[in-house]
Protein backbone atom coordinates (compact mmCIF):
# COMPACT_ATOMS: atom_id res chain seq x y z
CA UNK A 1 0.00 0.00 0.00
CA UNK A 2 0.75 3.45 -0.62
CA UNK A 3 3.76 4.00 2.57
CA UNK A 4 2.38 8.31 3.21
CA UNK A 5 -1.37 6.61 3.61
CA UNK A 6 -0.31 3.65 5.77
CA UNK A 7 1.69 6.36 8.10
CA UNK A 8 -1.29 8.71 8.52
CA UNK A 9 -3.48 5.99 9.00
CA UNK A 10 -1.60 4.98 11.43
CA UNK A 11 -1.37 8.25 13.22
CA UNK A 12 -5.45 8.43 12.74
CA UNK A 13 -6.12 5.37 15.18
CA UNK A 14 -3.67 6.16 17.81
CA UNK A 15 -5.35 9.84 18.13
CA UNK A 16 -8.45 8.02 18.23
CA UNK A 17 -7.39 6.20 20.99
CA UNK A 18 -5.69 9.20 22.62
CA UNK A 19 -1.84 7.90 22.58
CA UNK A 20 0.72 10.00 23.64
CA UNK A 21 1.33 13.17 21.23
CA UNK A 22 4.71 12.75 20.82
CA UNK A 23 4.05 8.80 19.42
CA UNK A 24 1.52 10.52 16.89
CA UNK A 25 3.92 12.97 15.74
CA UNK A 26 6.01 10.38 14.69
CA UNK A 27 4.28 8.82 12.38
CA UNK A 28 2.69 12.12 11.06
CA UNK A 29 6.49 13.69 10.60
CA UNK A 30 7.60 10.29 8.68
CA UNK A 31 4.59 10.70 6.38
CA UNK A 32 5.53 14.54 5.65
CA UNK A 33 9.63 13.59 5.01
CA UNK A 34 8.49 10.91 2.58
CA UNK A 35 5.38 12.68 1.04
CA UNK A 36 6.75 14.20 -2.06
CA UNK A 37 9.35 10.90 -2.98
CA UNK A 38 7.82 8.87 -6.01
CA UNK A 39 7.26 5.53 -5.15
CA UNK A 40 10.64 4.09 -6.72
CA UNK A 41 12.78 6.77 -5.19
CA UNK A 42 11.33 5.87 -1.94
CA UNK A 43 12.01 2.34 -3.24
CA UNK A 44 15.62 3.24 -3.75
CA UNK A 45 16.30 5.02 -0.36
CA UNK A 46 14.48 1.79 1.67
CA UNK A 47 17.04 -0.16 0.17
CA UNK A 48 20.36 1.56 -0.21
CA UNK A 49 19.97 2.60 3.39
CA UNK A 50 19.55 6.34 3.08
CA UNK A 51 16.32 6.28 4.25
CA UNK A 52 16.87 4.87 7.92
CA UNK A 53 19.41 7.71 8.19
CA UNK A 54 16.77 10.19 7.37
CA UNK A 55 15.80 13.02 10.12
CA UNK A 56 12.30 12.35 11.05
CA UNK A 57 12.09 8.46 10.06
CA UNK A 58 13.04 6.16 13.16
CA UNK A 59 12.97 2.28 13.49
CA UNK A 60 8.97 1.90 14.01
CA UNK A 61 8.06 4.30 10.92
CA UNK A 62 10.97 2.99 8.89
CA UNK A 63 9.39 -0.72 9.02
CA UNK A 64 5.99 0.95 8.24
CA UNK A 65 7.42 2.14 5.52
CA UNK A 66 9.56 -1.04 4.44
CA UNK A 67 6.30 -3.07 4.63
CA UNK A 68 3.98 -0.55 2.80
CA UNK A 69 7.24 -0.90 -0.17
CA UNK A 70 6.82 -4.40 -0.22
CA UNK A 71 3.16 -4.51 -0.97
CA UNK A 72 1.75 -5.58 2.49
CA UNK A 73 -0.46 -4.09 5.24
CA UNK A 74 1.95 -3.30 7.93
CA UNK A 75 1.88 -5.14 10.69
CA UNK A 76 1.33 -2.49 13.23
CA UNK A 77 -1.68 -0.87 10.70
CA UNK A 78 -3.43 -4.47 10.60
CA UNK A 79 -3.10 -4.31 14.51
CA UNK A 80 -4.27 -0.85 14.91
CA UNK A 81 -7.48 -1.51 11.99
CA UNK A 82 -8.46 -4.85 14.00
CA UNK A 83 -8.39 -2.75 17.67
CA UNK A 84 -10.16 -0.14 15.69
CA UNK A 85 -13.28 -2.52 14.34
CA UNK A 86 -14.62 -2.43 17.93
CA UNK A 87 -17.07 0.23 18.60
CA UNK A 88 -16.17 2.94 20.39
CA UNK A 89 -19.41 2.96 22.51
CA UNK A 90 -21.82 0.61 22.88
CA UNK A 91 -25.86 1.84 21.83
CA UNK A 92 -25.98 5.05 19.48
CA UNK A 93 -25.91 3.46 16.29
CA UNK A 94 -29.17 4.96 15.03
CA UNK A 95 -28.90 8.54 16.09
CA UNK A 96 -24.94 8.44 15.25
CA UNK A 97 -25.80 7.65 11.36
CA UNK A 98 -28.16 10.22 11.58
CA UNK A 99 -25.16 12.75 12.45
CA UNK A 100 -24.03 15.31 9.60
CA UNK A 101 -21.31 17.43 11.13
CA UNK A 102 -19.39 18.85 14.76
CA UNK A 103 -19.37 22.18 15.70
CA UNK A 104 -16.57 21.80 18.17
CA UNK A 105 -12.82 21.39 16.80
CA UNK A 106 -9.43 22.73 17.09
CA UNK A 107 -6.68 22.79 14.75
CA UNK A 108 -2.63 24.04 14.99
CA UNK A 109 -3.51 27.76 14.79
CA UNK A 110 -4.43 26.87 18.60
CA UNK A 111 -3.93 23.97 20.43
CA UNK A 112 -4.38 21.12 17.92
CA UNK A 113 -2.25 19.00 16.36
CA UNK A 114 -2.52 19.74 12.81
CA UNK A 115 -3.38 21.62 10.04
CA UNK A 116 -6.81 22.83 9.47
CA UNK A 117 -6.53 20.95 5.90
CA UNK A 118 -5.65 17.59 7.67
CA UNK A 119 -8.82 18.34 9.82
CA UNK A 120 -11.09 18.88 6.77
CA UNK A 121 -9.84 16.05 4.69
CA UNK A 122 -10.67 13.49 7.86
CA UNK A 123 -13.93 14.90 8.18
CA UNK A 124 -14.84 14.23 4.86
CA UNK A 125 -13.40 10.80 5.18
CA UNK A 126 -15.71 10.02 8.07
CA UNK A 127 -18.70 11.15 6.13
CA UNK A 128 -19.54 14.25 7.55
CA UNK A 129 -21.12 17.15 5.90
CA UNK A 130 -19.94 20.37 7.76
CA UNK A 131 -17.16 20.84 10.51
CA UNK A 132 -16.83 23.96 12.55
CA UNK A 133 -13.58 25.27 13.43
CA UNK A 134 -13.69 26.57 16.64
CA UNK A 135 -9.74 27.32 18.04
CA UNK A 136 -9.54 28.79 21.20
CA UNK A 137 -9.59 32.42 22.18
CA UNK A 138 -7.16 35.10 23.34
CA UNK A 139 -7.39 34.75 26.99
CA UNK A 140 -5.85 31.36 27.24
CA UNK A 141 -2.49 31.63 26.40
CA UNK A 142 -1.85 28.20 27.48
CA UNK A 143 -3.94 26.84 24.52
CA UNK A 144 -2.46 29.67 21.89
CA UNK A 145 -5.72 31.22 21.59
CA UNK A 146 -6.61 33.62 18.78
CA UNK A 147 -5.75 37.37 18.52
CA UNK A 148 -8.30 39.28 16.50
CA UNK A 149 -5.89 39.55 14.17
CA UNK A 150 -4.75 36.00 13.83
CA UNK A 151 -8.60 34.72 13.80
CA UNK A 152 -9.14 37.12 11.14
CA UNK A 153 -5.98 35.38 9.14
CA UNK A 154 -7.94 32.02 10.01
CA UNK A 155 -11.13 33.56 8.15
CA UNK A 156 -9.55 34.08 4.95
CA UNK A 157 -7.97 30.51 5.35
CA UNK A 158 -11.09 29.02 5.61
CA UNK A 159 -12.96 31.09 2.79
CA UNK A 160 -10.05 29.36 0.31
CA UNK A 161 -10.90 25.88 1.94
CA UNK A 162 -14.90 26.38 1.03
CA UNK A 163 -14.33 27.95 -2.24
CA UNK A 164 -12.36 25.05 -3.34
CA UNK A 165 -15.13 23.00 -2.62
CA UNK A 166 -18.98 21.83 -3.23
CA UNK A 167 -19.92 19.16 -1.19
CA UNK A 168 -18.76 20.27 2.58
CA UNK A 169 -18.26 23.27 4.62
CA UNK A 170 -15.95 24.27 6.78
CA UNK A 171 -17.55 26.47 9.11
CA UNK A 172 -15.64 29.47 11.00
CA UNK A 173 -15.81 29.46 14.37
CA UNK A 174 -13.93 29.79 17.88
CA UNK A 175 -14.23 28.52 21.08
CA UNK A 176 -14.53 31.34 22.88
CA UNK A 177 -13.75 31.75 26.87
CA UNK A 178 -16.28 32.89 29.28
CA UNK A 179 -14.71 35.33 31.66
CA UNK A 180 -14.97 35.48 34.87
CA UNK A 181 -17.90 38.49 34.72
CA UNK A 182 -19.83 36.15 31.74
CA UNK A 183 -18.40 38.38 28.86
CA UNK A 184 -17.06 36.87 25.77
CA UNK A 185 -13.38 36.57 25.33
CA UNK A 186 -13.32 38.26 21.47
CA UNK A 187 -14.51 41.83 20.25
CA UNK A 188 -18.08 41.67 19.26
CA UNK A 189 -17.29 42.88 16.06
CA UNK A 190 -15.21 39.48 15.33
CA UNK A 191 -17.59 37.52 16.77
CA UNK A 192 -20.23 38.83 14.23
CA UNK A 193 -18.10 37.59 11.41
CA UNK A 194 -18.34 33.86 12.34
CA UNK A 195 -20.70 31.10 11.60
CA UNK A 196 -20.67 29.34 14.73
CA UNK A 197 -19.29 30.40 18.62
CA UNK A 198 -19.06 27.69 21.37
CA UNK A 199 -19.01 29.34 24.99
CA UNK A 200 -17.19 27.80 27.12
CA UNK A 201 -15.36 28.55 30.51
CA UNK A 202 -11.57 27.44 31.17
CA UNK A 203 -10.83 28.82 34.54
CA UNK A 204 -11.93 30.13 37.85
CA UNK A 205 -14.33 26.83 37.50
CA UNK A 206 -14.28 26.39 41.58
CA UNK A 207 -16.34 29.74 41.56
CA UNK A 208 -19.81 29.91 44.20
CA UNK A 209 -22.64 28.68 42.46
CA UNK A 210 -24.84 31.88 42.20
CA UNK A 211 -21.64 33.64 40.69
CA UNK A 212 -20.94 30.64 38.24
CA UNK A 213 -25.19 30.51 37.55
CA UNK A 214 -24.73 34.53 36.53
CA UNK A 215 -21.44 34.34 34.45
CA UNK A 216 -22.82 31.34 32.75
CA UNK A 217 -26.11 32.89 31.62
CA UNK A 218 -24.53 36.34 30.81
CA UNK A 219 -22.28 34.39 28.28
CA UNK A 220 -25.49 32.56 27.27
CA UNK A 221 -27.67 35.91 26.69
CA UNK A 222 -24.76 37.05 24.29
CA UNK A 223 -26.47 37.55 21.16
CA UNK A 224 -23.48 35.40 18.89
CA UNK A 225 -23.67 32.70 20.85
CA UNK A 226 -24.98 29.47 19.43
CA UNK A 227 -23.47 26.77 21.95
CA UNK A 228 -22.50 25.95 25.37
CA UNK A 229 -19.56 24.11 25.75
CA UNK A 230 -18.35 21.19 27.88
CA UNK A 231 -21.05 22.29 30.32
CA UNK A 232 -20.01 21.45 33.70
CA UNK A 233 -15.91 21.24 33.25
CA UNK A 234 -15.39 18.18 34.42
CA UNK A 235 -13.05 15.40 33.46
CA UNK A 236 -13.38 11.85 34.73
CA UNK A 237 -10.23 10.27 33.64
CA UNK A 238 -6.93 10.95 31.18
CA UNK A 239 -3.65 12.26 31.41
CA UNK A 240 -4.22 15.47 32.99
CA UNK A 241 -6.45 13.43 36.07
CA UNK A 242 -9.79 14.28 37.06
CA UNK A 243 -12.21 17.38 38.21
CA UNK A 244 -15.16 17.65 39.65
CA UNK A 245 -18.32 19.27 38.10
CA UNK A 246 -18.78 23.25 38.35
CA UNK A 247 -21.55 24.20 40.69
CA UNK A 248 -23.93 26.53 39.68
CA UNK A 249 -28.16 26.53 39.17
CA UNK A 250 -28.50 24.16 36.56
CA UNK A 251 -32.00 24.56 35.41
CA UNK A 252 -31.77 28.44 35.53
CA UNK A 253 -28.79 27.82 33.12
CA UNK A 254 -30.75 25.36 30.88
CA UNK A 255 -33.66 27.88 30.86
CA UNK A 256 -31.54 30.60 29.74
CA UNK A 257 -30.32 28.36 26.78
CA UNK A 258 -33.87 27.21 25.80
CA UNK A 259 -35.22 31.28 25.73
CA UNK A 260 -32.03 32.24 23.67
CA UNK A 261 -32.00 29.15 21.66
CA UNK A 262 -28.42 28.08 22.32
CA UNK A 263 -27.63 24.66 22.14
CA UNK A 264 -26.20 22.50 25.35
CA UNK A 265 -23.06 20.90 23.92
CA UNK A 266 -22.59 16.72 24.76
CA UNK A 267 -19.02 16.79 24.90
CA UNK A 268 -17.96 13.27 23.19
CA UNK A 269 -14.48 13.38 24.58
CA UNK A 270 -13.86 10.33 26.44
CA UNK A 271 -12.44 12.29 29.42
CA UNK A 272 -15.28 15.03 30.01
CA UNK A 273 -18.49 12.82 29.05
CA UNK A 274 -19.77 16.44 29.72
CA UNK A 275 -22.45 16.97 30.61
CA UNK A 276 -23.20 14.23 33.24
CA UNK A 277 -26.41 12.37 32.59
CA UNK A 278 -28.51 13.75 35.20
CA UNK A 279 -28.10 17.21 33.77
CA UNK A 280 -28.91 16.00 30.07
CA UNK A 281 -32.05 15.26 31.34
CA UNK A 282 -32.47 18.71 33.69
CA UNK A 283 -31.62 20.23 29.56
CA UNK A 284 -34.09 17.99 28.21
CA UNK A 285 -36.58 18.90 30.24
CA UNK A 286 -36.01 22.81 29.90
CA UNK A 287 -36.68 22.17 26.10
CA UNK A 288 -32.81 22.85 24.68
CA UNK A 289 -31.10 21.79 21.51
CA UNK A 290 -28.21 19.69 21.81
CA UNK A 291 -24.98 19.52 20.51
CA UNK A 292 -22.67 16.27 20.22
CA UNK A 293 -19.47 17.70 19.27
CA UNK A 294 -16.16 15.83 19.54
CA UNK A 295 -14.25 19.21 20.65
CA UNK A 296 -11.35 17.41 18.21
CA UNK A 297 -7.66 18.10 18.66
CA UNK A 298 -6.53 15.89 15.86
CA UNK A 299 -7.75 14.37 13.12
CA UNK A 300 -8.37 10.85 14.99
CA UNK A 301 -10.54 12.19 17.59
CA UNK A 302 -12.73 13.46 14.93
CA UNK A 303 -13.90 10.13 14.76
CA UNK A 304 -15.55 10.44 18.66
CA UNK A 305 -18.79 11.23 18.05
CA UNK A 306 -20.04 7.64 19.23
CA UNK A 307 -19.49 8.20 22.61
CA UNK A 308 -21.54 11.70 22.43
CA UNK A 309 -24.69 9.59 20.51
CA UNK A 310 -24.57 6.65 22.89
CA UNK A 311 -24.78 9.11 25.82
CA UNK A 312 -28.07 11.27 23.69
CA UNK A 313 -29.46 7.65 23.04
CA UNK A 314 -28.96 6.09 26.53
CA UNK A 315 -30.63 9.95 27.61
CA UNK A 316 -33.72 9.43 25.21
CA UNK A 317 -32.62 13.06 23.45
CA UNK A 318 -34.35 12.85 20.18
CA UNK A 319 -32.72 13.43 16.87
CA UNK A 320 -34.78 16.33 16.02
CA UNK A 321 -33.49 18.79 19.08
CA UNK A 322 -29.57 17.65 18.17
CA UNK A 323 -28.45 20.36 15.60
CA UNK A 324 -25.67 18.24 14.65
CA UNK A 325 -28.17 15.96 12.75
CA UNK A 326 -29.34 19.03 10.80
CA UNK A 327 -28.28 19.29 7.11
CA UNK A 328 -26.17 22.36 6.82
CA UNK A 329 -29.32 24.68 5.04
CA UNK A 330 -31.00 24.15 8.55
CA UNK A 331 -28.28 24.74 10.44
CA UNK A 332 -27.20 28.05 8.72
CA UNK A 333 -30.76 29.23 9.07
CA UNK A 334 -30.61 28.49 13.04
CA UNK A 335 -27.17 30.12 13.07
CA UNK A 336 -28.18 32.60 11.33
CA UNK A 337 -25.51 32.21 8.95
Amino acid sequence: MDATAALTEIAFWLERDLAPVFKVRAFRSAAATIAELSPDELAARADDGRLKDTKGIGGRTFEVIRQAIDGQVPDYLADLRAKGAVPLAEGGEELLAQLRGDLHSHSEWSDGTTPITDMVATARSLGRHYLALTDHSPNLKVANGLTAERLSEQLDVVADLNAASDSFTLLAGIEVDILEDGALDQTDAMLERLDVVVASAHSKLKMESEQMTERMIRAIRHPQSNVLGHVTGRLVQGSRGTRGESTFDARAVFEACAEEGVAVEINSRPERRDPPSRLIQLALDAGCLFSIDTDAHAPGQLDFLPYGAARAEANGVPAERIVTTWPVEKLAEWLKV
